[in-house]
């Protein structure tokens, strides 16, 4: 008799009314992660967490049944308030909230706010957050009490605490060194989920502020460079640099790749000087822009943060500076790129999604640029800095241009199951190849009178005959596919009249990015204390260096790039031609 009334107490258990709970609390965090979902923007990893996490909000009524309409009504009202930023950006911009739209938000004044609502705000928006209203209310009439036994409600409840939040938490201290590393890996499990996307956001948001004002408040007590000389001091002209990422140019037609993925450069290849022995000292797009934008190098790392950024370098020589990027803003790795950013006169932040691995397409750069070049200022130096074929690759180009699809063009090394990311890595190559050519299609359009050069901060290995295996960059261990890089100057025909300066000698010399301060100033005709005519690929004075690879904070770890620079050699490499770094089937030795 005991056991029969104890299952048919069971069989009682309202499971309809714990999924309609369930439901209501879920859809503040599931529906904008599943619209994410549904337009591909981002991975599942988001939407998993949201998920899970909004298991915590039974507890409250499991414990309290008989209060559980009052309670789902003030967690509601309080989860779909802190829902609003995150579903309205998303409807906006395509994009999921993130500590970089809070740092936007900050950044933005009101007329700034304004402009952007004016521009972005269309008429099914006011339905689309009716409905949104609506679905809540609708869920939130068919909340009733769920009945537990006080003993099992109780151990429920700590069973769900134990899994969603002390699991994770223990597991995070145990798999990290330091607190903060912990502390930061739990806040990216929590973060997708309402309302610890304000939350968290907010928090990372503060102190990466604080670092950002740290780094910015270090660099403007940085004296100006002595004896500063401009040979075009006082003419009209307009610079730009364009920074590129993981982008390896053996992959790219215009350096020989048989695949055509570079098919708008290779049109215009008699307007280009193409650099075809140029490596990046890291793998990485932190540590090697902090060389590449500086005067720190192999020997001196931390010379950024005592002598004058590029960006410094351009306002003292009188020019504006501009700096547009499709980078993530403010994260913890990208805080330095933010320092950069913010040294520059305006800026224009077009990525703000939470993940890195979010569709974000290097196109929305164009319109920011044509603005910019149609500011009346005189003399203007412009930063882009791209997503380039950043993984996740399927993510960095628009459908149109899933161009390679099967095995044509692509080495036989390449497995099947490695096929689909082979492809989606050249298509993003050819994406890439859409955006630079049409940057320099419309700085020709502008008649400006100036320079475009391009190059990647570093490159990506992804299954490349050398190493079949290897996908993405690990400076413990390199190959020449992570450190090559594009390297490539387009100047106008006003520019090269007035700076005839020829460059054929020049185009092979082996060179290193984290010179590239010194090749620039030269391009620009600057000169001042400091600069090193040596280290200028287009000075007629340079000196070929070994290029030095690694982490130059040990430097016994670094090496030279020669040892795994591949080498044509009969039977051992497939040569690809046009390239100085052929394509090659296995390692060279050493």
């Amino acid at each position: 008799m005991k056991c029969d009334a104890i299952m048919t107490r069971e069989s009682r258990f309202d499971w309809a009314g714990l999924g309609w709970l369930f439901l209501f609390f879920w859809y503040f965090s599931g529906v904008t992660q599943l619209l994410i979902q549904v337009t591909g923007t981002s991975g599942f990893t988001g939407f998993r967490q949201a998920f899970l996490l909004s298991g915590l909000w039974l507890i409250p009524v499991l414990l309290f049944p008989r209060r559980t309409r009052g309670i789902a009504a003030g967690l509601g009202a309080m989860l779909w308030l802190a829902s609003l930023p995150a579903f309205g950006y998303f409807l906006v911009y395509g994009q999921e909230f993130s500590q970089s739209v809070i740092f936007i938000l900050f950044e933005s004044n009101v007329a700034e706010g304004a402009e952007y609502l004016s521009q972005y705000f269309a008429w099914w928006m006011v339905p689309a957050f009716l409905a949104y209203a609506l679905g809540a209310a609708f869920l939130w009439a068919r909340v009733r009490p769920v009945y537990l036994p006080r003993g099992r409600a109780v151990a429920v409840s700590i069973a769900l605490a134990a899994a969603l939040v002390g699991y994770p938490l223990v597991k995070q201290g145990l798999g990290n060194e330091t607190f903060e590393a912990a502390r930061d890996s739990f806040e990216k499990r929590m973060e997708p989920a309402v309302p610890w996307q304000l939350l968290v956001g907010y928090r990372q948001y503060s102190q990466q502020l604080a670092n950002m004002h740290e780094l910015l408040e270090g660099n403007a007590q940085i004296a100006p460079l002595g004896n500063f000389k401009d040979e075009n001091a006082g003419l009209p002209a307009t610079l730009v640099l364009v920074i590129g990422e993981s982008t390896n140019r053996q992959r790219m037609s215009l350096y020989g790749y048989p695949r055509k993925t570079t098919p708008n450069l290779d049109r215009i290849r008699d307007q280009l000087q193409v650099f075809d022995n140029v490596i990046t000292p890291r793998p990485y797009t932190i540590e090697a822009l902090q060389q590449v934008l500086t005067f720190a190098d192999e020997q001196n790392p931390d010379r950024y943060l005592t002598k004058p950024s590029l960006l410094n370098m351009m306002r003292q020589a009188g020019y504006k500076t501009y700096w547009i990027t499709n980078q993530q803003t403010l994260t913890k790795r990208n805080t330095m790129l933010t320092t950069f950013s913010k040294q520059a006169d305006e800026q224009f932040y077009l990525n703000n999604n939470r993940n890195q691995n979010a569709r974000q397409y290097d196109g929305d750069v164009l319109a920011p640029f044509e603005k910019v070049l149609a500011d009346s200022a005189p003399r203007k130096f412009i930063v882009v800095h791209l997503l380039g074929t950043h993984m996740s690759y399927q993510y960095r180009y628009p459908p149109e241009f899933e161009h390679f699809t099967d095995r044509q063009g692509a080495p036989a090394n390449v497995t099947d199951d490695q096929l689909p990311t082979y492809n989606s890595y050249d298509n993003a190559v050819l994406y890439n190849d859409h955006v630079v050519s049409s940057l320099i299609e419309r700085f020709s359009g502008s008649r400006a009178n100036g320079f475009l050069m391009y190059l990647s901060d570093h490159g990506e290995a992804v299954f490349d005959p050398q190493q079949p295996e290897v996908l993405g960059r690990n400076e413990a261990a390199p190959t020449a596919p992570m450190y090559t890089i594009p390297f490539i100057l387009w100047s106008s025909e006003q520019w090269k009249a007035s700076h005839p300066q020829p460059l054929a000698t020049s185009l092979g010399r082996p060179y290193s990015s984290s010179s590239f301060i010194h090749t620039w100033a030269d391009l620009s005709g600057l000169s001042f204390e400091g600069f090193d005519a040596t280290r200028s690929i287009v000075n007629a004075e340079f000196k070929a260096r070994p290029l030095l690879i690694g982490n130059p904070h040990q430097p016994k770890a670094m090496i030279d790039f020669s040892l795994i620079k591949p080498k044509s050699a009969e039977g051992d490499m497939e040569v690809v031609s046009g390239d100085h770094e052929s394509i090659g089937r296995k390692a060279p030795p050493g």
